[in-house]
């Protein structure tokens, strides 16, 4: 059935297909209707002959800056069992007759045919007439052999597609794995893929093992050559049946229990990969561009929050302050970190403890951003405001009861255990962790006045927090 591939640059295919991209849940141009140009291609080969699979690169070009998305498709002359779902539409091909066009993440033979693609570390070539497109399958060191036995979907993903792997290792042992696929493609290092591969070949356990990934090259009239490069794809150790840190701390809100040795803990285990990642990737000395781009980021930020909620001008004097005070502190070294840390990006494990994952960064920053060396304690901000949050959201369906005390105490045990963990203590870096914790509230400020006003008291009392204690340390 690999002859079905032939079809893909059918128009009445290309015709079909911004009819069905806008009602997925990656595409991020809601209320527009995408406008797509073809400008690349990649031609799988299925070794079973079960289907036709391409992927398709599509840009965007509804708006002012385009979108380039990753489309895998898969064509069947006969319909997928149990595949409905997946059917992006049916069309009659002049040589092949009828083909069923599937999207490729929820067909099996697509499926089975990325995963071999990393751990065989196969080249992928272009499709098309294009012929600047191809990918490259990459195997992690030290992952074995693996037959699929079942894959599906992980529903309810917002920018990428995740397949859960039913796999078999060469030792007969199940091996269950998540291969996440990028479906807005950036020119740059996924730092999701860079960061967690390197913190596996630095022997830390804290995160979920790699098994491998799928870089490409794609063609973009933007770049000087020409050419842009990315990951495309990225498989790594399943954990089911886990509980994130998110719940967990929720659940012990409920039953009002004190979350302090988790928080330890959790400080202790946030220590110890900042320590893996500075061994194993480059640092750097802060330099006065550096600290003149964090402090225009901050102020940029406290300006829009400003301008969301008027009400804030109250903390406008100590919130310059602030982040005037962290421009001019000593910095540490700058490294590679998180970047969008919280408790939903931490996994409690039975028998291993906390596994740290998602290390893509925060979604907004563009991804050149997401990619250079960081100060960690934005990584300790962002965890610090979130135990605030866990207790916040407790007080939401709680009138009148307060978690303030379970919040503090849950934030002293991490910063402590942190500190134990590194050697050193975030709190005698006062200056950049409070401009911080502030930046990352201002931030949920934003958020909260345009989707959950209802939540807005949460930062708000955060930033009243920070600022009166900053005037009171002044």
């Amino acid at each position: 059935m690999t002859d079905a591939g032939q079809a893909v640059s059918s128009p009445s295919v290309m015709q079909l297909l911004p009819a069905w991209v806008e009602q997925q849940r990656w595409f991020v141009g809601r209320g527009r209707v995408p406008r797509l140009r073809r400008i690349g291609g990649l031609r799988h080969e299925d070794p079973a002959g079960r289907a036709g699979l391409e992927t398709h690169l599509l840009l965007d070009e509804s708006a002012a800056e385009p979108t380039l998305y990753q489309v895998p498709l898969s064509y069947r002359a006969d319909r997928l069992p149990g595949g409905d779902d997946a059917l992006v539409a049916t069309v009659e091909d002049d040589t092949l007759g009828t083909l069923h066009i599937y999207d490729g993440p929820r067909d099996p033979a697509f499926a089975e045919v990325l995963l071999q693609s990393m751990l065989a570390e196969t080249a992928v070539a272009s499709s098309g007439d294009d012929g600047a497109s191809h990918a490259q399958g990459h195997r992690q060191p030290g992952s074995p052999d693996l037959t699929v036995r079942a894959s599906r979907v992980l529903r309810g993903e917002q920018s990428n597609t995740s397949v859960i792997y039913d796999t078999t290792s060469s030792d007969g042992g199940a091996q269950p794995l998540i291969c996440k696929i990028f479906r807005v493609l950036h020119h740059g290092e996924n730092p999701d893929v860079v960061v967690q591969s390197a913190l596996a070949l630095g022997g830390s356990h804290l995160v979920p093992r790699p098994f491998g990934h799928v870089s490409g090259e794609w063609p973009d009239e933007r770049l000087a050559g020409g050419l842009a490069t990315g990951h495309l794809a990225f498989a790594q150790e399943f954990l089911p049946g886990v509980e994130d840190a998110w719940r967990v701390a929720g659940e012990a809100l409920a039953r009002g229990e004190d979350f302090s040795d988790r928080a330890r803990a959790l400080g202790r285990a946030t220590a110890e990969v900042h320590a893996t990642l500075a061994a194993v990737l480059p640092t750097v000395e802060a330099t006065d561009r550096d600290r003149a781009a964090l402090l225009a980021s901050m102020q940029a930020r406290h300006a829009n929050a400003n301008n969301e909620v008027p009400a804030l001008a109250a903390y406008d004097k100590d919130a310059r302050a602030i982040f005037a005070a962290a421009a001019v502190a000593d910095w540490p070294l700058l490294q590679r970190i998180h970047g969008d840390y919280h408790l939903g990006q931490v996994l409690d494990v039975p028998g291993r403890g906390w596994v740290l994952l998602d290390f893509e960064g925060e979604p907004m920053r563009p991804l050149s951003e997401r990619s250079v060396p960081d100060l960690p304690l934005r990584d300790v901000a962002g965890m610090l405001r979130s135990f605030d949050y866990a207790a916040g959201s407790w007080e939401q369906s709680h009138a009148g009861g307060s978690a303030a005390r379970w919040a503090e105490a849950a934030r002293t045990a991490f910063l402590d255990g942190y500190a134990e963990s590194s050697g050193h203590d975030p709190r005698a870096e006062r200056a950049l962790l409070a401009a911080l914790e502030l930046d990352k509230a201002l931030y949920e400020v934003v958020y909260e006045a345009r989707n959950r006003p209802g939540w807005l008291t949460i930062p708000v009392s955060a930033i009243a927090r920070l600022t009166d204690s900053a005037r009171s340390n002044r």
